[in-house]
């Protein structure tokens, strides 16, 4: 039998770990296994107690706190399980200005999904098999990557899995090419998404930005097919291989706000309520995205088609939101022009 691929035991361990967070009380393995889907695919017994041990060494070594409680305070034939919330919780955490910025940053690349998929259905599975809740250990804990790039979940599970993809590619101002690739990693530079990894065709690691991938994205061979480099670093090596100059622009930035932008200017000026910052950028429509997200606190002075594309940002945006209010009110004089019951 196949080992599972990364994604799939972190899956795993995660339901696990919101599985014994949810109960107050401790849960025998058989309840467990009902509740955890990874568990109920075991195809024995055997293979069930052998996956259950060791993900209880693996949680131990992340130090979560599993305990090993009597199922019945009078009788200790039956171990049960479960995680204390008060010793899995952070203590009350506080940041500094900077670290609210790298938050702030991390905040646009990363979007939280309370319990989804599975997760949710481990969940049900309790509440219908009415154990005892604590609704208050339940914490987010399930990052989500949001980005456009279609390509993006396919290059990433590929990177994960350690599987080799092909796919169009266009070069900039050329047409598509057939790429064969073993993924090493994805990152972002500069508000892009690329993948590294090792060309098959050209036999030279190679970098490729998502964005110019043309048509779908196909995964072939077999998982674990390769080894990626101990020291590869995907951000140093697509730093290397970029070779778009950067350019300047001038921002004024409202006290308080615009803390990511601070952080990478190369030249700050106080005037009054507003700095004034020169900022470095490669990718215009990527930088423009992340202006227009600052709205008012923010505002552009140059170069005149950086400012052109915040503007029509912006102006599209409220656009959006007149229609949205139209359609609003429509529907709202539509249901007011609907007879209500007991009218005749």
């Amino acid at each position: 039998m196949a080992s599972p691929s990364p994604a799939a035991k972190t899956e795993r361990l995660l339901n696990l770990v919101i599985c014994l967070l949810y109960t107050r009380q401790p849960l025998a393995k058989s309840r467990i296994r009902d509740a955890v889907p990874q568990y109920g695919e075991a195809s024995s017994d055997e293979a069930f107690d052998r996956m259950f041990e060791r993900d209880k060494d693996e949680l131990r070594e992340l130090g979560i706190p599993l305990r090993m409680e009597p199922l019945d305070s009078f009788f200790d034939d039956e171990t049960g399980y479960r995680i204390d919330r008060r010793e899995y919780a952070l203590p009350e955490l506080s940041f500094e200005p900077d670290e609210f910025a790298v938050l702030g940053l991390a905040s646009r690349t990363w979007q939280q999904a309370s319990l989804a998929g599975a997760a949710a259905t481990a969940l049900r599975k309790l509440e219908a098999a009415d154990v005892e809740r604590d609704l208050n250990s339940l914490v987010g804990l399930e990052p989500r990557v949001n980005t456009t790039e279609p390509s993006f979940n396919t290059v990433k599970d590929a990177v994960l899995r350690r599987q080799t993809i092909t796919f169009g590619y266009r070069k900039a101002g050329g047409d598509s090419a057939p790429r064969r690739l073993q993924p090493w990693g994805v990152a972002n530079w500069h508000g892009r998404w690329y993948v590294t990894g090792f060309d098959l065709d050209r036999e030279a690691p190679r970098v490729f930005r998502l964005g110019r991938i043309d048509g779908a994205v196909k995964r072939v061979g077999k998982p674990g097919g390769y080894d990626v480099p101990a020291d590869h670093d995907p951000v140093s090596m697509i730093d290397g291989s970029e070779s778009t100059p950067p350019t300047e622009a001038v921002v004024l930035v409202q006290e308080g706000a615009g803390n990511t932008l601070r952080r990478r200017a190369k030249d700050a000026q106080d005037t009054g309520p507003q700095t004034r910052l020169t900022v470095d950028y490669t990718d215009a429509g990527a930088f423009a995205d992340e202006l227009a997200g600052f709205g008012p606190a923010v505002r552009v002075l140059s170069p005149p088609e950086l400012v052109d594309q915040v503007v029509c940002r912006l102006r599209g945006a409220v656009e959006r939101n007149q229609l949205e209010r139209n359609q609003l009110e429509r529907n709202q004089l539509t249901r007011n022009k609907q007879p209500q019951k007991g009218d005749r």
